[in-house]
């Protein structure tokens, strides 16, 4: 009862969406925009830098505070009626942050496609894996000027990393629950593979310094 108590209210948590709140502040619906996607990158597109930033740090910061602070929410005698395992209820909370996020109850179930709540699962979890997913993040997105394929490419080299890095490796309920998340990953992206299968993607053209510019 424990895990399905606190599964619920990190994932409405997780269904706060920042573009939404921001939105609100702006008068205008970001769904109605761009991709019509409520995630950070379609914000930074219509929206700009300003905008697109407190969009980040709402979603990550939601994903932190569902991981770190939910599990210990005390529950009483009438739910607790055993100590539950912190590791695996830290990773349903996390769970629940991120569908929150992408299946938001408070906007129709429309929401983005979990990168950042993610980003803010993995800070309170796997902090270490940051080291190495950003820098892939960035070189990624820096070669191609895909957003979408840099943030399939980390979350396939999440579990990669939980294999080498983590304690015990994959076969932790966190090596389980990593190899969950980078098919999740490419499952939300799926629109993006598709764009960018058909060239109709869009490219952040000023962060590829090695393209080269048309005459």
């Amino acid at each position: 009862m424990v895990y399905i108590i606190k599964l619920i209210l990190s994932y409405l948590l997780g269904s706060v969406s920042g573009s939404m709140l921001m939105g609100k502040l702006k008068g205008t619906d970001i769904r109605k925009m761009g991709s019509g996607n409520a995630g950070s990158t379609n914000a930074l597109r219509t929206m700009g830098v300003a905008f697109a930033l407190g969009v980040i740090f709402i979603d990550v910061l939601k994903g932190f505070i569902a991981v770190k602070y939910i599990p210990m929410l005390p529950m009483g005698n009438t739910f607790a009626l055993y100590d539950p395992d912190m590791v695996f209820l830290n990773i349903i909370c996390g769970i629940g942050a991120v569908l929150g996020h992408v299946y938001p109850i408070y906007h129709g179930f429309k929401g983005g496609k979990g990168a950042g709540t993610m980003l803010g699962v993995l800070v309170a979890l796997f902090p270490s894996y940051l080291f190495i997913g950003i820098p892939i993040w960035l070189t990624v997105l820096i070669f191609s000027g895909y957003v979408g394929l840099s943030t399939i490419i980390a979350g396939i080299v999440l579990p990669i990393c939980t294999f080498i890095f983590y304690s015990n490796g994959i076969y932790s309920p966190f090596g389980i629950f990593s190899v969950m998340v980078s098919i999740f990953i490419i499952y939300t992206h799926r629109s993006n593979i598709n764009r960018m299968m058909t060239g109709n993607e869009n490219r952040f053209e000023k962060i590829m310094i090695f393209s080269r510019k048309k005459p």
